[in-house]
């Protein structure tokens, strides 16, 4: 009984690490991708489960990031500070925001439009991580982090002076940066003038009840361009 204990133990931790894996967002949403097959935009049929993997063009003003600066179509930013409660510490999430916008995905020199939606979300993202940054005792924030943190008023010093315990993460969608978007297929008939752009149609991916859009820079979810 003494041994089979620890066994439990390590077994249990064993388990919730492989089922934190699996059911984690980028294992889900690679596992969500394969239920799509990738088509070159010319090969687009009206209603197909389909996926692309090229590079973002923005429609509208491109976002600035946050802290660095990039001009892009999406971001995702969290910054958290580290509190304690006895011998225990967690991480609490003080800022997390998320701003995304329609964008083209061009693909072999032909361009699809991605039109996602926030409310109701209408799309399943997973962006990597691009920028991270952190302060602490005897760790100052850095003059670009101070501006970050200013811009969401959070004073980055405690009552005694000291550092806070913070941190700040940044996940983006680049302009010209290469990503893969997974929707349904469909032509759309250009009722408005888009710079840049003289066809009457245009490719796009839709989400729909049963698939939302998927969006993602994973490497592993790309296809080569050839």
């Amino acid at each position: 009984m003494d041994t089979l204990i620890p066994f439990l133990i390590i077994a249990g931790l064993i388990i919730f690490g492989i089922s934190s894996y699996y059911f984690g967002r980028k294992q889900t949403l690679l596992r969500k991708l394969s239920k799509f097959n990738f088509k070159h935009i010319t090969q687009f049929r009206s209603n197909e489960l389909t996926k692309i993997t090229g590079k973002v063009l923005h429609v509208h003003e491109p976002f600035v990031a946050p802290f660095s600066k990039r001009k892009c179509v999406a971001y995702v930013i969290k910054i958290e500070q580290k509190k304690s409660t006895g011998k225990n510490s967690y991480w609490k999430t003080l800022v997390e925001q998320e701003n995304i916008q329609d964008f083209f995905i061009e693909d072999k020199g032909e361009v699809a439009i991605i039109k996602p939606v926030k409310v109701p979300k209408n799309y399943f993202n997973y962006f990597e991580e691009d920028k991270s940054v952190s302060s602490g005792f005897l760790n100052d924030p850095s003059p670009e982090f101070k501006k970050v943190l200013d811009y969401y008023n959070i004073n980055s010093e405690n009552f005694l002076g000291f550092n806070k315990k913070l941190r700040y993460s940044e996940r983006i969608i680049e302009v010209g940066e290469t990503i893969t978007v997974a929707g349904i297929a469909k032509w759309k008939s250009v009722k408005e003038p888009i710079s840049g752009y003289n066809y009457s149609k245009i490719a796009a991916l839709e989400s729909s009840p049963e698939h939302k859009l998927i969006i993602t820079d994973l490497p592993k979810a790309r296809r080569s361009r050839a």
